[in-house]
């Protein structure tokens, strides 16, 4: 079985939540599972049980109706071998769900046509279709440019009994087997998709069941009734199992010019099913939409509480049944969600803290308690223009971009909240933030403090300026599962490793290590060494070759290694940047290599490469790690002995910090590289030094449209070292070089304790 990875995202409510201060399980055990006709039906028992749904409580019956079969039911074989037959192997299924049977709750079929389909069609795809599990749009005839991103199915006719024929033939025989049930409609039907998907949650698949508005037959006095189309209906696996073979004597011997008509006039005459509209007390609600109505002012229950609504005329007026809608049910929301507050809140009062147990906001999750000081997550102060907690370790910077957003964002929701609190009494109005605070709590969401100077008014028209608190939380709604591409850490790993002439004393270190922790260990990676020349160095490599001793250590790991050979490519340039490099790796490998660029101070383990497998995933995501820098031993450990101070280094990173100025570490597919190399074409041509001012990072990042995944990466750790800063290179990479090197001498601690230091022995 293939497993798919997952990237969970913490999404932020859109709300924000003000508080004021004003002062019977199954096992499987040695069984197998068959399915087929029993005599003993399987029970499908509902319980006393009570469904709330738009604002109303609907009673359940228990149990199912005489005719609630399901067509399947377990049956317990012995695990044994006969010694008289032949063994057979077992074929097993590829996913659990196949072999017990399980299959997909609800299939949707759109019945559209060549006219409509790139109107009212788009319209059905955009606002409902992403809701259900599945939707097919079928058609006669497809129209010369078909919707992208919609799964279309053109039977080759346009007669709309002829295209009701096929829709349902093809419903059997391609998906019969994969869903409970099957929802019909037309593409000029609203859908409440998650009101229709709650009716088929609480209906047994295995009956025979034709549910939607139920409408006399033309001219016909019978009781029988089919389901008008305009409205749905749905469908069950065993109606159209038993159906099936008689389609095509409905298509020879019914004539009638409504597929819909036809349709229940074939399920009446040969399975003696009607349309129902109220099954086990679940009841299927409709609306039909008068002329010339706008949506936004209808009110009555009917609407409101309606599966369908039909027809819909126009694209515009499916778009504006559909904010409508959203709206009904962000306000039921909104209402259950105080109707739960409320119930908390009297229900503290039997715990044993009482009221005083129930936090604010309730509902939400307490604040994080730290266990100890390093655990305190710290505030954030600011104003309107001000944030004095910086990226760059500044005391104080300007709001910008999406901070200042946010902060205008909360400054605005807290007023409002003011108001519709205190209204008509008092009214109010900002006049400027006193003091801000702000920090994320993981375990509940983003919480501000708000010390406001406002301007109360009186119904009689007085005014004062007050000074209030307010705190607020904007809480982390649910954990949102997105997913993501296939991958697996069975792909090789070619690592790179550009070495300049102010380099090569490194190259040792960073040899020892791939030697230990890939040749040894077996580990599928590949090395290349870069060699870049300046041109003085290259006119002498016949006389003396500056890397000489570097190749020399690599003909000893190959001597070493008999069946392991680490190429070299030489270069010269006098303006070593990687995207330079790059190009001439990329053309010597094929398309689909996933490449780790490194550096001479890298230290390769297995960790780090199997998350540069799992994090750098083709045509979706280029990983770029933030590693482990180590302070410099001559400030840190100053009198002490750097054996002895750091042998804790297998239990926790030793003292330095993520260097997040570094680009140099990435993990990209070739073919990733050469797609954004590709877009970048155009800019080059224009500007012959673009080549020179950007890195890997940039041409990701400004061209390649994927995901640029940077994170701080433990098992990448490197030794202190003081680079050289290539002041050729663009002014941004170059100041980068620098701030690295500042920032990885020591920690402020630790600078400190030096200048306090020098400054006693400088006094004695």
């Amino acid at each position: 079985m293939r497993l798919a990875s997952f990237l969970a995202v913490f999404r932020p409510a859109l709300p924000l939540i003000l508080g004021l201060s004003l002062g019977c399980s199954l096992s499987l055990l040695m069984v197998s599972w068959t399915q087929g006709e029993t005599d003993e039906a399987c029970g499908d028992e509902l319980g006393n049980g009570r469904l709330i749904h738009s604002g109303h409580i609907r009673d359940v019956q228990d149990g199912l109706d005489g005719n609630g079969n399901e067509d399947f039911q377990p049956r317990i074989v012995p695990y044994h071998k006969d010694p008289n037959k032949p063994h057979k192997k077992v074929l097993r299924t590829r996913y659990i769900h196949t072999e017990l049977g399980i299959r997909e709750r609800l299939l949707v079929g759109i019945l559209s046509s060549r006219a409509t389909l790139n109107t009212l069609g788009v319209a059905v795809n955009k606002t409902v279709a992403h809701r259900f599990h599945r939707t097919f749009f079928f058609t006669g005839l497809r129209s010369a440019k078909a919707p992208h991103g919609m799964a279309v199915v053109a039977h080759g006719d346009d007669r709309p009994v002829w295209l009701m024929y096929e829709t349902i033939r093809h419903l059997h025989q391609h998906h019969g087997n994969e869903y409970d049930w099957f929802y019909l409609a037309q593409d000029d039907t609203y859908t409440q998709a998650e009101r229709v998907i709650e009716l088929v949650n609480h209906l047994s698949a295995g009956q025979d069941m034709y549910m939607g508005r139920a409408e006399e037959f033309i001219g016909g006095e019978e009781r029988a009734r089919y389901c008008h189309g305009g409205y749905g209906y749905l469908l069950s696996r065993s109606l159209l199992a038993r159906l099936q073979p008689h389609l095509d004597s409905c298509r020879n011997d019914i004539l009638s010019v409504r597929p819909d008509e036809w349709l229940g006039r074939c399920i009446i005459d040969y399975l003696g099913l009607s349309c129902v509209e109220k099954h086990q007390e679940m009841t299927y609600r409709y609306f039909e939409l008068q002329k010339n109505v706008d949506p936004e002012r209808e009110d009555s229950a009917q609407f409101k509480n309606a599966f369908t609504v039909h027809p819909v005329s126009e694209p515009a007026l499916m778009y504006r049944l559909h904010k409508r809608y959203n709206q009904i049910e962000l306000d039921w929301t909104y209402a259950q969600i105080q109707q739960l507050q409320n119930q908390i809140n009297n229900i503290s009062e039997l715990t044993p803290e009482g009221k005083a147990g129930a936090t604010w906001p309730i509902g939400i999750n307490p604040p994080f308690r730290p266990k100890t000081r390093f655990e305190v997550i710290n505030w954030e102060y600011f104003t309107e223009e001000h944030i004095y907690s910086c990226a760059d370790s500044s005391p104080k910077c300007e709001l910008r971009g999406a901070d200042r957003a946010d902060v205008s964002s909360v400054l605005e929701t807290a007023v409002g909240r003011l108001n519709e609190r205190y209204q008509p009494q008092l009214r109010f109005r900002k006049r400027r933030l006193l003091n801000g605070y702000r920090r994320f709590d993981p375990t509940r969401g983003m919480e501000y403090v708000l010390d406001l100077a406002l301007e109360a008014f009186t119904q009689k028209g007085h005014s004062q300026v007050i000074a209030k608190r307010v705190s607020l939380l904007k809480p982390l709604s649910a954990v949102e599962i997105i997913p993501m591409p296939y991958v697996t850490e069975a792909t090789r790993v070619q690592v790179i490793l550009p070495v300049t002439a102010h380099d090569q004393d490194f190259v040792g270190n960073f040899l020892d290590m791939y030697v230990m922790n890939a040749l040894d260990t077996h580990d599928n990676a590949l090395l290349t060494f870069l060699f870049v020349y300046d041109p003085f160095d290259a006119q002498r490599v016949s006389q003396t070759d500056v890397f000489a001793g570097v190749k020399a250590m690599i003909g000893e790991v190959e001597k070493r290694y008999g069946d392991v050979k680490i190429p070299w490519i030489s270069v010269k340039t006098e303006v070593p940047s990687q995207v330079k490099l790059m190009d001439i790796i990329s053309k010597k490998h094929p398309v689909d290599t996933l490449f780790f660029l490194a550096s001479v101070w890298t230290e390769v383990n297995a960790d780090f490469l199997n998350r540069c497998r799992m994090n750098a995933i083709s045509n979706w995501q280029v990983f770029f790690p933030i590693h482990f820098q180590e302070y410099s031993p001559a400030l840190v450990y100053r009198d002490q002995q750097p054996s002895a101070a750091s042998s804790f280094a297998s239990e926790s990173l030793r003292d330095g910090h993520f260097d997040r100025h570094v680009f140099e570490e990435a993990c990209f597919y070739n073919a990733d590289y050469m797609a954004a190399r590709t877009k970048m074409a155009a800019d080059i041509l224009d500007n012959d030094e673009l080549l020179e001012s950007m890195d890997v990072y940039e041409i990701f990042v400004r061209y390649s449209g994927l995901h640029v995944f940077r994170a701080v990466e433990p098992a990448l750790v490197q030794k202190y070292v003081q680079r050289e800063c290539n002041p050729r290179f663009s002014e941004d990479i170059y100041h980068r070089c620098v701030l690295s090197n500042l920032e990885g001498l020591a920690s402020r601690s630790h600078l400190a304790m030096a200048l306090f230091e020098q400054e006693q022995a400088n006094s004695t």
